[in-house]
């Protein structure tokens, strides 16, 4: 299928072309851990499920397609798939990573990478000329950075900062996982690499743990599946299945999610309770030119109470949410509520997570596709409990 068909489309039918022996509609699930060999020597293009699988290349297929890849390793979580990518590098070699990113790559980066020896430097992207000094002074091998991102939702020029990275011929990583490839496709805006967790906004129902990989250069990707076959993080195919099917309704969920969002970042605003309102959409000048909508994501610092402290404030807050889940993760169809201090950035020392803004009174929403009405009034019900406990 041709790519420059539109997005509904190749979300619906790349990789998922009839099978040529029954013609199902939908191919079959390959569940099987080993492939039998017609005589020593030759096989049919599978020897062993840990590399190999048709069920875990047609995600792939998709994934190429929908950001504009040459190809895409799927891995079996995010974290895998981050892991993959920083063992392209060796000892002695520098990373440059955005501050506001999420925290697990944070412990990554911190409690293993430089533990072996790699050394990372964190920077607002935002600020072009801390940007560019720290290119030239450190010489980082490879670039990272989140937009937007977790979890205050900055969004950063892509563009602008691959244009800065080039000059360093460094390798630039984009995280696109809360704008997924329906919002935002950083391959055509200059970055070398792409990373999914492919649990959120592409799985989209809560119910499956991936990571992907996409790229255009041939090589990077072949060593990426050489890496992923010889650590084992493997993407099982069942795990494949399920996020190939969450595929085919991506861009319509995407588009209901950045409806409610921007509503509820709308309503945010105007509450009593609330403080600040982080929210893609109000950065209009970066996110209209290159994203399709401002996404689902919407985090929030409530106002301080007198005689309160945040964390029991934010608590009051999250305890009441009966719509809204309190939990993990993000990108499903409901809507979910975290607190990033003593969850997805607990990893982060507190007196760092203070300096990058993320205070124990911030809230982080994942806002999903219920109607708009209940998640307002649930917003509102919780809130106005923190205003008058």
């Amino acid at each position: 299928m041709p790519n420059h068909q539109g997005f509904h489309t190749r979300a619906i039918h790349k990789g998922q072309e009839p099978d040529p022996v029954t013609g199902a509609t939908v191919p079959p699930l390959y569940l099987t851990s080993t492939y039998t060999q017609p005589r020593l020597g030759e096989h049919l293009g599978y020897e062993y499920g840990r590399n190999d699988n048709p069920t875990r290349e047609a995600l792939e297929e998709a994934l190429a397609s929908l950001e504009h890849g040459e190809g895409a390793v799927a891995f079996a979580s995010g974290m895998a798939a981050s892991d993959a990518i920083l063992r392209l590098f060796a000892t002695g070699d520098r990373v440059l990573a955005a501050e506001d990113l999420y925290g697990g790559v944070y412990r990554l980066l911190e409690r293993v990478y430089r533990g072996q020896g790699m050394e990372t430097d964190y920077v607002d992207f935002a600020q072009r000329q801390d940007l560019e000094e720290t290119l030239t002074k450190k010489q980082p091998r490879v670039v990272w950075m989140e937009t937007p991102s977790n979890p205050l939702l900055h969004v950063i020029d892509i563009a602008e900062v691959a244009v800065l990275v080039k000059r360093q011929r460094a390798l630039l990583v984009v995280d696109n996982t809360f704008a997924s490839p329906y919002n935002q496709n950083p391959l055509d805006l200059g970055a070398d690499v792409v990373v999914h967790s492919t649990t959120k906004y592409i799985g989209g129902h809560s119910d499956v743990i991936g990571g992907a990989v996409v790229a255009r250069d041939s090589e990077l990707l072949d060593r990426l599946r050489c890496i992923r076959n010889t650590t084992g993080a493997t993407l099982g195919p069942f795990e494949a299945w399920l996020t190939h099917r969450g595929i085919k309704t991506l861009g319509i969920r995407m588009e209901r999610h950045a409806e409610n969002a921007a509503k509820v970042a709308e309503y945010l605003v105007a509450h009593p309770a609330v403080e600040t309102v982080y929210y893609p959409g109000f950065q209009s000048q970066i996110a209209s030119r290159q994203m399709r909508t401002p996404g689902g994501m919407v985090s929030l610092v409530l106002k301080s109470a007198e005689h309160r402290q945040p964390l029991a404030q934010a608590a009051a807050v999250l305890n009441r949410l009966t719509v809204f889940s309190l939990a993990e993760s993000l990108g499903g169809v409901e809507s979910l509520a975290g607190h990033p201090a003593t969850m997805t950035h607990a990893a982060v020392p507190k007196h760092e997570r203070d300096r990058r803004g993320i205070s124990d009174g911030l809230i982080r929403l994942s806002v999903g596709i219920e109607d708009t009405q209940d998640l307002l009034e649930d917003l509102g019900q919780a809130l106005d409990g923190a205003l008058h406990p």
